[in-house]
């Protein structure tokens, strides 16, 4: 198993980066708000979970072991595969999720992409021992996810866009957010924001 990669980032993409490992290109998909960490050219070190199938290897990329491990233990419950727990990876941290399952937040669940009411109250009952306490209390008001307007726009400085072109996508973007149901999910919205930018480039 590859535990984790450490290289400069040789490239960036909305759903993946590529690290240079000993002179090879390593691609890693990741979360948007672990691409919101890595900057092109500089040293990154990424926890790994590497997922078999019979036409293809895929590497994943975390920002530390304890999201690796939450990728690996949720997809011991049946119908959770690696995309389906990025995606939730991508609205909840490690935490965030540990406490869902912990409180039966349903709802919480079900702002993930994918996942409905009855998926959300299976997932509930599978994982109920599984991730374990969480690790830090939450602020006291504090929301579960930190508001997508901040991870989109960290995503797209991390991206490459100067400030300013991060600002104005971030607007761009900010009815389709607010005309989702539930909590909007930043990796539709990060894709909606590149269109925006490469048409006004």
């Amino acid at each position: 198993m590859i535990a984790f990669v450490s290289g400069p980032v040789a490239a960036l993409a909305p759903d993946s980066a590529v690290v240079e490992v000993g002179g090879i290109g390593i691609a890693v998909q990741c979360t948007p708000n672990t691409l919101s960490g890595l900057r092109m050219g500089q040293q990154a070190k990424l926890a790994t979970s590497l997922v078999v199938r019979e036409d293809s290897l895929t590497l994943y990329g975390f920002v530390d072991d304890d999201e690796r491990q939450v990728f690996e233990l949720l997809q011991t419950a049946s119908g959770v595969g690696p995309r389906l727990a990025q995606a939730m990876l991508a609205v909840h941290s490690p935490d965030a999720l540990r406490r869902a399952i912990a409180t039966n937040d349903e709802r919480a669940l079900t702002a993930v992409p994918g996942i409905g009411k009855k998926g959300a109250q299976k997932l509930l009952l599978e994982l109920k021992d599984r991730l374990g306490e969480p690790v830090g209390a939450p602020a006291v008001g504090a929301p579960v996810t930190q508001g997508w307007r901040d991870q989109l726009h960290a995503a797209l400085i991390g991206l490459g866009y100067a400030t300013r072109e991060a600002d104005e996508a971030v607007t761009a973007v900010a009815p389709q957010a607010e005309a989702a149901e539930g909590t909007p999910q930043v990796g539709q919205l990060l894709k909606a924001a590149l269109q925006t930018l490469n048409r006004a480039r």
